[in-house]
């Protein structure tokens, strides 16, 4: 690039003022994929493919949720760890 073009380009394109906007942005970016990163990988989440459709294994008579207010099931439903 010629001297006068790199300087028109980064008088249009640049500009000292956005350099916190892009800092900013940029950190919150990567802490955003650092935090799902995390969720993904924490001890609740299984990836596996030995079951694709969990749902379908839950019998009427087990209790799914954590909280049951008047409700009495026979079993509590568990997930299988790999």
């Amino acid at each position: 690039m010629s001297p006068n073009l790199r300087k028109s380009f980064m008088k249009n394109w640049f500009a000292v003022e956005a350099t916190p906007i892009f800092a900013v942005m940029g950190v919150a970016v990567l802490g955003a994929g650092w935090y799902l990163t995390r969720l993904a990988r924490g001890p609740t989440v299984i990836w596996t493919r030995d079951n694709p459709t969990p749902w379908n294994d839950i019998q009427p008579n087990e209790g799914t949720k954590l909280l049951t207010v008047n409700q009495h099931f026979e079993k509590s439903w568990e997930r299988k760890k790999l």
